[in-house]
Order: structure tokens, then C-alpha cells, then sequence
């Protein structure tokens, strides 16, 4: 009896790899991968290959094992070709959170075909067991000599190769089918230095024109100018000469409006360990249109500072809900509209933007006015409870009434892209509150940030708690020259009322 429970668990697991495997290597998924729909296929080949489409040539790198995936990039949202290339230069130079998402995708399909071949054999074997040892006997004397049993299953199999091989069938003579690989180091040419990353990439190079190979060589002198920068830039702010938490105290980390420039994150991350912070403060516009095409800088911030405290309140750039929900997904706390607990023990209250922006100048109004915010945010300070220690919302103008009235500590903020130090306000009964606008994390100009090198000084805050509530906070810019400019430590005097107003 053990015998033959044994027999058939192996006999189950042989269908079950067959099957599965055959499932696996014939199965896809779509997701989002630099910025594009994009489909995955695991393949067997040992290669990553990046299908781009008409424009651009097909890329493929080795992976370290027999595995591989092919990614077929479907429809994005880009300006130019230019941009596009340099959102590929950034990406490789900052793969990580890119690579985590499609091992994701090819876990999953894995799963999938396990559970799927899992299941056909257990059919098998079940069908099997209750047909019974004599009933499986009287099929066989039916149907004649086992020579015959054998004749037929070789007839099936042939069979079934004929169908899906279809020899009838004569491939149109104009579709090419033959992929010419080229490897990228011979295509670029001995005066074009290669990344080490790249060494054994290899491109299609039957369709490459003049054109193409300028943007291919522009992307690889961008991907190197970006990974030198912001390497260089994360080593030095190891560095820096910031101001370090005392006994008691908590640091946060308060970033806004990188508008899709993952190369800062890394550096962004940098400051704040040299600073000994343990929480993140973000203040919206991670995107530049907050729409499903910008997943790879969500994917980076969130795979950045995963090991952080963080609270989160999108800005104009991300409404729709999309970056909202994404990051929750993620760990985030979004905005609820209601006090919760902060850094360092405080409290904290955050506001979304009302408004909405894409790659133009415009700001409509979608779920109110700023104005109607600013109202809103402070007859919710000023009901607590307890007081309300740091506000966090995307434009300062949000907490300007809140403050006003006496009830919170700090508002802190972005939107303007310029920091500017913590200045006192004198509310309501002569408390004193505070207000900090920070700069533009990722460097940007206007809406977008993606490109090899910053497009103006970037700039993060650090905030430091002390008893509950905020006590100084510090900048750090970060130049386009690549020097970095330590702001002094502005230390926040409050008075002796600390109750709810």
C-alpha cells in the first residue's frame, strides 16, 4: 500500500513539473514597467529581452541562471523620443525597483503554473485511482494489445505536433523573422566607453539608422553622466556635516515634488541617514500627471524608504487617486483628515491638494479651492483633542488659517520648488506657530524632473522632534554643480501654551 501512495506522489509530481512547466513557459502578464504598459513572458533562453518597438532597437542582457523574460513595452505618455531616452538612461541608471516589479510579475506566473499544474495532475491521478485496477484492465483487453495502446498515443502525439505545427501554412515573405544581435560595446564603437552593467548587452541592429544610433549613444553618455552624479552625490552626502539628533530626539526626512527623478532618492535617502533620521515626511508631487505610467517613480520611493516611518500628502501632480492609492498600498499613511501619531511622538495632521495639474501650467480645482482646504484643515486642528504637532500638506497656503487660529505647531510643505526657512506666525492669543516651505527634491524646473543631470538645486528638510512636538529643522540643497550647501539648524521656540485651541 505504501508502494503504491508512493507511486503515485511521484508519478503526481512528474505531471505536475510537465504541466506546470509547460504552463509557465507559455503563459504572460501585463504590468507597468518604465513607464510603459508592458507584457511578460518568461522564457527559458537565460536572456532579459526588452522589445521597444519601432523606434528604437530590441535590448536583451543575460541573466546570471537558465531563466529568462521578455518584455514587450507597450504605450506611455513622453514628450519626445529624447525624453523617452533619457527616462531609459535614468532607469538603468536606478534598475532596482523596475527589476523588484517584474520578478514580481514572473513570481506570480510561477505561482500561477504550479497551482495549475498542481491540479491537472491531481485530476489525472484522481481519474486514475477511481476508475480502479479492473475497470483499467477491462479498457485494456477492449482495446486490444498494449502494442496498440502504444500505436495510438504515438498517433495522438504526432498528431498534436502536426496541429500546432501547421506545415500547410507558408509564411508571408516579407515578414522578417530573423533577429540580427548585435553585441553593444562592437554597435557603439571603440571611442564609446561601456558601462560594466552593460558589457554583455547585445541590441538588434538590422533596422538601426544614423538617427537611432545617435539616441542609443545618448542614452548611454546620459545613463553614465546620471549614475556618476548621483553615485557621486549619495557618497558625499555620507558626509555631510549635518546636525546630529540628541538623546530623546526623532529626525524626519521631509521631501516634495521629485515630479519622477529616482536618481535623487538615493541621495535623498543619503542626507537623511547621515542626519540619523527614521521617518519620511513627503509633500505630494511625486509625478508629474499622477497617472499609471509613472509607476517606476512611486516604485522607487516606496522601495527607498520602505524601512521608514512615512506620511504622505499628494500633491496637484498626482491627483486622481492613482498615487494615493499606490502608496498606500505601499506603507504610505495617507491623508484621512483626522490627527494621528507623528514622528518622535508627536501628532500629525495632513491634507491632499484639491487641485489638479499635468504637464502645463494649469491647476483646476477638482474637490475644492485651497482657499476651502485651508478652512477645512484648521476647524479639524482646532476641534482635536490635542494639539496638533506638524500639518503636513502640499502648499503652505493650506495651513496659513490653521495657524492663524493657534492650533498647530508646524505646517510644512513644497509646491514652489524654492525652499525657504521656518518663519514664526503669531496666531490667535499670541501662540506661535510655524511654517516651512521645502525645495523641490528632485530638481525640477516645472513638472517633470527625468533627466541625467538636475534641472535646478534640489533640496530636502530635516525635521527634528523633541517631547512630542517639532523642534528645528535644517535644509540641505544639493547644487546642479553637484555641491551640496548645508543650511544652519533653525531651532523652533514656542511659548508655554501646549493644550488644544
Amino acid at each position: 500500500m505504501i508502494r503504491r501512495v508512493l507511486g503515485l506522489v511521484v508519478v503526481w509530481l512528474v505531471f505536475a513539473l510537465g504541466i506546470g512547466l509547460a504552463v509557465f513557459v507559455t503563459s504572460s502578464t501585463r504590468t507597468t514597467v518604465a513607464g510603459h504598459d508592458a507584457e511578460v513572458r518568461p522564457t527559458l533562453d537565460g536572456w532579459v529581452t526588452v522589445r521597444t518597438g519601432a523606434v528604437l532597437p530590441d535590448l536583451r542582457v543575460r541573466t546570471d541562471h537558465r531563466l529568462g523574460v521578455e518584455l514587450t513595452l507597450g504605450k506611455t505618455q513622453v514628450n519626445s523620443v529624447e525624453d523617452l531616452v533619457d527616462r531609459y538612461a535614468l532607469l538603468a541608471a536606478d534598475p532596482d525597483a523596475q527589476v523588484a516589479r517584474v520578478r514580481w510579475a514572473v513570481r506570480g506566473l510561477a505561482g500561477e503554473a504550479a497551482l495549475r499544474g498542481g491540479l491537472a495532475a491531481s485530476v489525472a491521478i484522481a481519474f486514475w485511482a477511481l476508475v480502479g485496477r479492473s475497470r483499467r484492465r477491462e479498457l485494456v483487453h477492449l482495446g486490444g494489445s498494449h502494442h496498440r495502446w502504444v500505436a495510438v498515443g504515438v498517433a495522438g502525439a504526432l498528431g498534436a505536433s502536426l496541429v500546432a505545427w501547421q506545415p500547410w501554412r507558408q509564411p508571408d515573405p516579407l515578414f522578417i523573422t530573423a533577429e540580427d544581435w548585435q553585441p553593444l560595446g562592437e554597435y557603439a564603437g571603440p571611442e564609446v566607453s561601456i558601462p560594466k552593467e552593460l558589457a554583455d548587452a547585445e541590441i538588434t541592429s538590422s533596422s538601426v539608422t544614423d538617427a537611432t544610433r545617435r539616441l542609443l549613444l545618448s542614452a548611454l553618455d546620459s545613463y553614465q553622466h546620471a549614475q556618476a552624479f548621483y553615485d557621486d552625490a549619495a557618497s558625499a552626502a555620507a558626509d555631510l556635516s549635518v546636525r546630529q539628533p540628541a538623546d530623546g530626539e526623532t529626525v524626519a526626512l521631509l521631501v516634495s515634488d521629485r515630479h519622477d527623478n529616482i536618481g535623487m532618492d538615493r541621495v535623498a535617502r543619503a542626507i537623511g541617514d547621515a542626519a540619523g533620521a527614521t521617518a519620511v515626511l513627503d509633500a505630494g508631487d511625486d509625478t508629474s500627471t499622477g497617472q499609471a505610467w509613472e509607476t517606476f517613480s512611486l516604485d522607487s520611493l516606496a522601495a527607498t524608504f520602505k524601512d521608514l516611518d512615512r506620511w504622505v500628502a499628494v500633491g496637484n501632480h498626482d491627483n486622481g487617486g492613482f498615487v494615493r492609492d499606490y502608496l498606500k498600498d505601499h506603507g504610505w499613511q495617507v491623508a484621512t483628515r483626522t490627527v494621528v501619531d507623528g514622528p518622535g511622538g508627536s501628532t500629525l495632521l495632513a491634507l491632499d491638494d484639491p487641485r489638479s495639474s499635468g504637464l502645463g501650467r494649469w491647476r483646476d480645482p477638482v474637490s475644492g479651492t485651497v482657499a476651502e482646504s485651508a478652512d477645512e484643515v484648521a476647524e479639524i486642528a482646532c476641534a482635536s483633542d490635542v494639539r496638533v504637532g506638524t500639518l503636513l500638506v502640499h502648499d503652505a497656503n493650506a495651513g496659513a488659517e490653521a495657524l492663524r487660529r493657534g492650533c498647530v505647531d508646524l505646517v510644512v510643505a513644497g509646491h514652489v520648488h524654492v525652499a525657504s526657512d521656518p518663519s514664526a506666525v503669531v496666531g490667535v492669543g499670541g501662540t506661535i506657530g510655524w511654517t516651512h516651505t521645502t525645495g523641490t527634491a528632485g530638481g525640477a524646473a516645472y513638472a517633470i524632473a527625468v533627466g541625467s543631470k538636475l534641472r535646478r538645486a534640489a533640496a530636502v528638510s530635516l525635521i527634528t522632534y523633541a517631547d512630542g512636538r517639532p523642534a528645528g529643522v535644517q535644509i540641505v540643497t544639493l547644487e546642479t554643480t553637484g555641491r551640496f550647501r548645508v543650511g544652519d539648524y533653525t531651532p523652533l521656540e514656542y511659548d508655554a501654551v501646549r493644550g488644544p485651541r
